[in-house]
């Protein structure tokens, strides 16, 4: 079951490394770091680490998988479209772009042990632009397009009475291509380009713990903890300049840098707590930290010199809050069992502009669950606001939208 299980959301692997983004701010780092929250997280703003259901999935805290149902497959898909307005020095531009985020489904496996396996998205890059120098009458052209993903395998145990540990072990993979090209005002020819590329393939390992609490009869408290394993990806950045004299028209061959060992992934930690009144109103708050700032960047620097830089990253912080309210869970009419949702989240930026700190990024998430009979479709609308001083301010609107599907695989019938 579990190889045919992964091998359909491979199958679903070309989509979901589609661009969702055409932000500038993507040609830094590893790109715009998605937030991997699946439907019902999202319409929360992404709150994960203390959320705990038997009905859902929250692959952010594996530990979390102990709480499926033990009859019930599940399945999560997600879609999402984002429309974007880019602001800079009295200028405006607008973007739409959409994708297939994720794809990712759970069951129980053992008594007290729950499995997850899908794929989601880990950073995107897809930006399309100019800049023109008034000094030297040229246009530096920039365009770049790839992205990183996971597919994942995980496991959830609940070992003692409210006591779970869990983990994802996962197939880390992508791409990017980078272009920087210069040409004269006039339109000609190019004088420079230079492509930035790279190709990754590795691991990725991510652990989850929860507490599990029923303080009394209408109150529970679930209190999370999260850790990915930084490590080396082993991948090669490379460089290539190609050069035209525009007297001439010749060509010149490409010249050709790379570094070795380039990239890494940041350890990462997370710890969060959710608390659960009469089965209806859901409360949370999450922190994360990403260790970007002990890693290297490769950097081309003004002397031609192709190499790590020590000072490109740095920390990322991230905090977010979030609730949903049932209006009566044992009620009978739709309107009571329909999910309404919140949340904001505020992310300090993880790398560096010229020296400076890159976009902090703030948003605003209200959701929506409609019920149809087991499954669940989930809604949301999300405000992004992305903003660094000195450079583009970016505002997005971005709609999400999720179904859960709950399928009963496992019942056992009986006949009379």
């Amino acid at each position: 079951m579990v190889g045919s299980l992964l091998a359909g959301l491979m199958a679903v692997q070309a989509m979901a490394q589609e661009s969702s983004t055409l932000s500038p701010y993507s040609q830094y780092g590893l790109g715009v770091l998605a937030d991997q929250s699946l439907s019902t997280a999202r319409g929360m703003g992404g709150l994960a680490y203390g959320m705990r259901n038997g009905r859902q999935i929250n692959m952010q805290n594996p530990a979390s998988y102990s709480a499926v149902d033990s009859l019930t497959m599940i399945f999560d898909v997600g879609f999402s479209t984002r429309i974007s307005n880019f602001k800079e020095g009295g200028k405006s531009v607008n973007a739409k772009t959409g994708s297939l985020d994720y794809a990712v489904a759970s069951f129980r496996l053992l008594k007290h042990v729950g499995m997850s396996a899908g794929i989601v998205p880990f950073s995107t890059i897809g930006y399309d632009y100019e800049s023109r120098d008034k000094s030297t009458s040229t246009t530096e052209l920039y365009t770049g397009d790839g992205g990183f993903s996971q597919v994942f395998l995980g496991l959830g145990w609940e070992f003692a009475k409210g006591f779970s540990l869990g983990f994802n072990m996962s197939y880390f993979w992508g791409d990017y291509e980078k272009a920087v090209g210069v040409q004269n005002d006039d339109g000609t020819v190019n004088i420079m380009s230079r492509t930035y590329s790279t190709s990754i393939s590795n691991w990725k390992l991510d652990l989850g713990a929860q507490w599990h609490q029923q303080l009394n009869a209408n109150n529970e408290l679930t209190i999370g903890a999260t850790a990915s394993v930084g490590h080396k990806l082993h991948a090669t950045a490379e460089v290539k300049t190609l050069t035209t004299n525009t007297l001439t028209g010749v060509t010149l061959s490409p010249a050709a840098t790379t570094v070795e060992n380039a990239f890494s992934l940041p350890w990462m930690f997370g710890v969060g707590a959710t608390w659960v009144n009469k089965k209806s109103l859901t409360l949370g708050a999450d922190y994360s930290l990403q260790r970007w700032g002990a890693l290297d960047y490769p950097v081309y620097d003004s002397r031609g010199n192709y190499s790590l830089l020590n000072n490109y990253y740095r920390d990322r912080h991230k905090v977010t809050a979030g609730g949903e309210w049932i209006p009566n869970p044992m009620g009978r009419k739709y309107y009571h069992q329909m999910r309404f949702r919140l949340g904001a989240s505020y992310a300090t930026p993880y790398y560096k502009i010229k020296g400076s700190d890159g976009p902090s990024e703030f948003s605003l998430t209200a959701g929506l669950g409609l019920p149809i009979s087991r499954s669940m479709v989930n809604i949301s609308g999300q405000w992004i606001r992305s903003a660094a001083s000195g450079y583009i301010t970016e505002n997005a609107f971005r709609i999400n939208v999720g179904i859960t599907f709950n399928e009963r695989w496992f019942a056992k019938w009986k006949v009379e």
